[in-house]
């Protein structure tokens, strides 16, 4: 159905279409310079020595895995509360997802008191996810990384630009990879970057990126080279030029567009905070924030409950979506059978609203109206 209210909205003009047209013109449309222009920006904003672009947020996280050294008889410790992907992930290098719950109702991001529980002898990594681009607790994770010598690969598709005590997300940990698919705040439809400030991670991964060449087409399209060594097996897990040429644009708009979103927010808090029957998650988180989504959460509820609820939305032209379905109750993960209180009661009770910066006061007020007479 059309929606009077949709869940989200580009953040495209003329710019985008202008970027794409020089890169079709400039007859370099795969991997070269306009990704080399964007991983420098993507440093840069980061304030990192390396960004690396990739195909998709997805290949961040397994190329993340592969330089941490995971491997197979190893453990990843992961939230269930997130993008299927991230767990995938840990499956694609041969290693066990261990799954870890949540803080609770009102922090979505994984519990570092449970991390401490999950450690074992065959633990290699904890994956992080900054829910929403809200931080998880990196002093206390970095700290039991640290004690137990496990790797940190902080998911932080939700993310750019959101920071942690002055730092940016993505970051603080070993690795960091970041997501630009097209509801992203950074949106180029399909797109990732992986960040590291380690510089053997990065010449490894630009080596993995491309199928274990030591030299790229663009590179030797320079000169007269055309030979090459391949040292290991690698992948196609490059972005193109057309792809970067939008992100350049996006993360131009990119603080504005957070600005706005922040915005949102207040005015979403003003007309849903004396709700008694939701809980607003990071309600009174103080860190600049990318504010990807706008979660809440419904109380002493059912799934059939919040579905109806959601239907009702619906039927008044608000598209709503949940962020997430839990990992470890998909078929394929239940032969973990992890027991996580908190995830299971957010994913069966949380409902996702708009959120984009140009969501207007009047429509902002029509939503919370619309949700506080249904409850």
């Amino acid at each position: 159905m059309d929606y009077q209210i949709p869940l989200f909205d580009l953040n495209f003009d003329d710019e985008e279409e202008k970027a794409v047209v020089e890169t079709l013109r400039s007859k370099w449309i795969s991997l070269g310079p306009k990704t080399e222009e964007l991983e420098k920006e993507f440093s840069n904003m980061l304030s990192c020595k390396h960004s690396l672009g990739v195909a998709n947020c997805t290949v961040a996280l397994h190329l993340g895995l592969l330089l941490l050294g995971v491997k197979e008889g190893d453990e990843v410790i992961t939230p269930s509360l997130t993008f299927v992907a991230t767990v995938n992930s840990i499956r694609y290098v041969g290693a066990t997802p261990v799954f870890c719950d949540i803080k609770g109702l009102d922090d979505l991001t994984i519990d570092p008191d449970m991390i401490e529980t999950l450690i074992t002898p065959k633990t290699k990594a904890i994956i992080v996810m900054h829910y929403g681009g809200f931080p998880c607790d990196m002093d206390r994770i970095m700290r039991i990384a640290q004690k137990h010598n496990l790797r940190v690969l902080e998911d932080a598709c939700h993310g750019p630009l959101s920071e942690y005590k002055g730092q940016k997300l993505g970051t603080i940990g070993d690795i960091g990879a970041f997501s630009f698919f097209s509801n992203k705040n950074i949106s180029t439809g399909e797109g990732g970057i992986l960040v590291t400030n380690t510089p053997e991670y990065f010449e490894r991964g630009k080596l993995l990126r491309s199928h274990g060449m030591t030299s790229l087409s663009h590179e030797r399209s320079k000169g007269h080279a055309t030979n090459y060594d391949v040292v290991e097996l690698g992948f196609n897990y490059r972005i193109d030029d057309i792809h970067s040429a939008i992100a350049l644009v996006q993360i131009k708009k990119l603080r504005d567009d957070i600005k706005g979103r922040i915005n949102v927010r207040k005015r979403y808090l003003a007309n849903l905070s004396s709700n008694e029957k939701i809980i607003i998650p990071f309600k009174n988180n103080l860190e600049f924030a990318s504010n990807y989504i706008f979660p809440i959460i419904l109380k002493d509820s059912t799934v059939q409950k919040r579905d109806a609820v959601r239907n009702q939305l619906h039927e008044a032209g608000i598209q709503t979506s949940v962020h997430y379905p839990a990992v470890h109750r998909f078929s394929i993960y239940k032969e973990y059978n992890a027991q996580l209180k908190n995830t299971e009661y957010v994913t069966d009770n949380e409902i996702t609203l708009p959120m984009y910066s140009k969501l207007t006061h009047e429509k902002i007020y029509y939503i919370a109206n619309v949700i506080n007479k249904i409850l």
